[in-house]
């Protein structure tokens, strides 16, 4: 038992003495000028600085394109058709819109949720994924959850498409 503890002391000892080797000051270390300008022209100076631009010439010849939601004429149409339902998500860059769960007055234990998924920017049947889930609630923690595909469905996207359709031509004019 006393074998074990001194080696164990021992171990820990060399180790200890390994770790604080590690930190000791050495005439060769890198010194760090607390100066900004001074340290960027040095990372530059020894080719470890980059540019914005020289990074993203791959992708797209020096320049980034960026594309708006309000220049979306689908994003648009789509927002002002369920402008009435509050949003949980509305993520341009990821193309999908996710409504809150909304209930009119009149029925209070059933809510819809509609998401809007954007498969392309052109102004087409095939252009956006809609879904609406119905949410029927018989008490607080008893609620069932179900996706239909019924004519609400279709009258939506069809007003969604009626609408960016229309923007687009504004936005000819």
């Amino acid at each position: 038992m006393h074998k074990k503890f001194t080696l164990n002391i021992t171990l820990l000892l060399i180790l200890s003495l390994l770790m604080l080797n590690s930190c000791a000051n050495r005439g060769d270390a890198r010194k760090v000028s607390p100066n900004v300008k001074d340290r960027v022209a040095k990372n530059i100076e020894e080719g470890r600085g980059f540019s914005i631009n020289e990074t993203f010439k791959d992708f797209g010849g020096g320049g980034t394109k960026f594309e708006f939601a309000s220049s979306n004429e689908l994003w648009r149409a789509s927002l002002d058709t369920i402008d009435f339902m509050p949003l949980t998500s509305a993520n341009y860059s990821g193309g999908v819109i996710i409504t809150d769960w909304y209930s009119d007055n009149s029925n209070t234990g059933e809510s819809i949720k509609i998401v809007i998924r954007f498969l392309t920017n052109e102004i087409r049947s095939d252009a956006i994924d809609l879904k609406i889930y119905y949410k029927k609630c018989i008490s607080t923690n008893n609620c069932s959850i179900d996706e239909r595909t019924n004519n609400l469905v279709v009258e939506l996207k069809k007003e969604i498409l009626k609408k960016a359709a229309l923007y687009k031509n504004q936005s000819k004019e």
